[in-house]
């Protein structure tokens, strides 16, 4: 998931804030987790406020209480490379995981871990670029230990509104 709307200055870039319509999207992105079936076991968020805030409103409208989330500094100016080493040190017995972090990297890391035989709408949505509070749905059939290029199915995707 890419993180919501957020505004386009702060002292920091690390501290930007999500706006009015981004905790809106944020929330409108977790409702769609919830109506899919798509509680997470396990989130890796990028240590921004921003995603910080998106992960707060997604707790807001489908409960997390039970996730386990990790917030990681080297997530937010990381490369998919990056991501993808901590998304292999996810616990193994982690059914369902959710990324919250920033463009490009998050769908960079979409088509990298695509293999492209995913649903044909899910994936137009994607190639149609990848807007705050966007999700994408990649099912994947190896452990986490072993994520890399092409072990995923895009089978969903999602723009929260706001």
């Amino acid at each position: 998931m890419r993180h919501a709307k957020a505004e386009p200055f702060a002292a920091t870039d690390h501290s930007r804030r999500l706006t009015d319509r981004g905790r809106a999207g944020a929330r409108d992105a977790g409702g769609f987790l919830r109506d899919e079936g798509l509680v997470p076991d396990y989130a890796v968020v990028s240590s921004s406020t921003r995603t910080r805030q998106t992960w707060d409103e997604l707790c807001t409208a489908v409960d997390l209480s039970k996730t386990e989330v990790t917030f990681d500094d080297a997530l937010f100016t990381g490369s998919a490379d990056v991501v993808v080493e901590a998304l292999q040190a996810v616990p193994a017995d982690a059914g369902t995981v959710i990324f919250v972090g920033h463009n490009p990297t998050a769908a960079y890391l979409c088509h990298y871990l695509d293999d492209g035989e995913g649903d044909p709408e899910a994936v137009s949505g994607l190639l149609q670029g990848f807007p705050p509070s966007a999700v994408t749905v990649l099912e994947f059939e190896v452990p986490w230990a072993d994520l890399g290029a092409e072990t995923g199915r895009v089978v969903g995707y999602h723009v929260g509104l706001g």
